[in-house]
């Protein structure tokens, strides 16, 4: 008596991807899987052994990789051997990926004793026979969607040289145009930012800003953004309403030069078309076109905050606001920083080294905040009645043309040119080497040793080549600095009180020399941004 077959277990997988979507609309999409589920049911009604017990269907999900919920649900099912058979259209609808193709189709499904059928291209893996044309199969699949990837990249690259916008959102302040490659100025938001930029200046830190904006009840930028009906994928614990303005989200508003009118993008990539890890690109790699929307925050105010940062001056833990000598006040005898304390009737600076524990300087005495307060501000004054005069002032800026920061610039350029030709020439000589290996003048073992000497060395130039140009920008921010002098004695005629800007305006470094107990004075030097 013969016995009554089992019958086969099958689950078919249907996809739509993103190659495809972009080539139909939505209904032509719908039509696609269901031309996919018509072609498999009408397979398996041929084969009276096979019973359809399961349907997976991703949709917009590219070929590469796995990370796909129904693929993932149909491969979990493979494993708990829930089925017998996968049928698909083809096999680049299971995967484009040679490695996946690799590990599942010719492993893993063998190991499972699971079967699979690509009806179009009659991928069968219970045909021996096939292997080696799925896997030439497997490989096209795979070059075409490099081909995809290097093309999408292309296609990017060129729109962002062109000072096209290509991210679906647009930084705090301002939204995507109607033809989705500009960026256009949000009203509401544009106060928010010009109001965190002037907080800054006033010694409002990161921290300050962002209580002072969520005691104001001002939504976050990405809340405001979803508030607005824009979908983000924002990961977080917190409900969406919940999300509030961080220190981290003010430092990102702070250094955006996007708010100066530039489009400063491809800052980032992938590792590859498979392996979708976001790494950051070098400085020297981003793509900077100037003025191709509207400035939200003039040159001027942007170039002052980012001074002022560079100074790395900490609010108060009391207070959250930086205090206006932060991190220009230091010791004439040691040079180091004169820290602030307090006391129930006055606010004083020391000495660091003067900190318990330390007795290594002799400026033992404090000063007092306010003292020191009035000295520079009459300082400040001597120099506006000094220079204020305008046909005075014209002379002082002639006579004050001189090519300090310009000689400096120039010198780092060479200096970096210099490594750069070093690169060049090291890469023809390892072009050379490549040359000498093939000829067998040297062996591999040689060549491989040279080209590990060499990574290093080209690994340590573009180290100083970063060094350079962060040089390069310190002194540029310095010259421009420079240049603003005039306009920054017409904007005063005299003060009656200091502020954080103003002392950032005009003051680079204040030096405070020990007490003279005999005569009760002391040397305080102040170093002008101009001198």
């Amino acid at each position: 008596m013969n016995e009554k077959k089992m019958p086969l277990r099958v689950g078919i997988y249907l996809r739509l991807s993103n190659e495809d979507r972009d080539k139909v609309n939505k209904d032509e999409a719908s039509e696609s899987i269901k031309n996919q589920r018509n072609m498999l049911n009408q397979y398996i009604e041929k084969h009276s052994e096979f019973v359809l017990v399961q349907e997976y269907c991703d949709e917009d999900l590219s070929g590469a990789g796995t990370y796909r919920p129904e693929f993932e649900r149909l491969i979990r099912d493979c494993e708990n051997k829930k089925l017998d058979i996968v049928l698909c259209k083809s096999q680049s609808r299971f995967s484009r990926d040679m490695e996946i193709v690799e590990k599942y189709l010719n492993n893993k499904f063998k190991e499972w004793n699971i079967r699979f059928i690509g009806l179009s291209d009659n991928a069968d893996t219970f045909n021996n026979g096939n292997k080696k044309s799925r896997q030439i199969n497997g490989l096209v699949n795979e070059w075409y969607l490099e081909d995809v990837s290097n093309n999408i990249r292309s296609a990017f690259l060129s729109k962002m040289k062109q000072g096209e916008f290509i991210s679906p959102f647009a930084s705090f302040g301002y939204d995507v145009s109607d033809d989705s490659n500009k960026l256009v100025v949000d009203p509401v938001a544009k106060d928010i930012v010009k109001n965190i930029y002037n907080l800054y200046l006033t010694g409002l830190g990161f921290t300050g800003i962002a209580k002072y904006l969520n005691s104001k009840n001002i939504p976050s930028p990405s809340l405001y953004k979803y508030r607005k009906g824009l979908k983000l994928n924002i990961i977080s614990n917190k409900p969406r309403e919940e999300i509030k303005w961080t220190a981290n989200a003010i430092k990102t508003i702070l250094t955006n030069e996007v708010y100066l009118g530039h489009l400063v993008q491809g800052k980032r990539t992938t590792v590859s078309y498979k392996n979708h890890k976001i790494k950051n690109k070098d400085k020297s790699e981003w793509i900077k076109v100037e003025n191709t929307h509207e400035a939200i925050i003039d040159e001027e105010t942007f170039k002052k905050v980012q001074i002022i940062m560079k100074e790395r001056t900490k609010p108060l833990k009391k207070t959250n606001i930086v205090h206006i000598f932060s991190g220009k006040v230091f010791c004439l005898e040691c040079q180091s920083y004169m820290r602030k304390k307090n006391s129930l009737k006055h606010e004083y600076l020391i000495c660091s080294k003067n900190k318990d524990g330390y007795d290594d300087c002799p400026n033992k005495t404090s000063i007092r905040y306010d003292v020191l307060s009035r000295i520079v501000l009459n300082a400040i004054n001597e120099k506006i009645q000094k220079f204020y005069d305008e046909k005075e002032l014209e002379n002082w800026n002639l006579a004050k043309k001189d090519d300090r920061f310009f000689k400096k610039i120039n010198t780092l350029n060479k200096q970096k040119l210099d490594i750069e030709k070093q690169i060049s020439k090291t890469k023809n000589y390892l072009k050379n080497l490549y040359e000498d290996k093939v000829n067998g003048i040297i062996s591999t073992r040689q060549f491989k040793d040279l080209v590990v000497e060499y990574k290093k060395n080209e690994d340590m130039c573009n180290t100083q080549i970063k060094s350079i140009n962060n040089e390069i920008t310190y002194y540029q921010i310095k010259e421009e600095t420079l240049k603003n002098n005039k306009e920054i004695f017409r904007k005063y005629q005299k003060l009656d009180n200091l502020n954080r800007v103003i002392v950032q305006e005009f003051i680079d470094k204040i030096y405070i020399g020990k007490l003279n107990e005999e005569t009760n004075s002391r040397d305080i030097q102040i170093k002008w941004n101009f001198e």
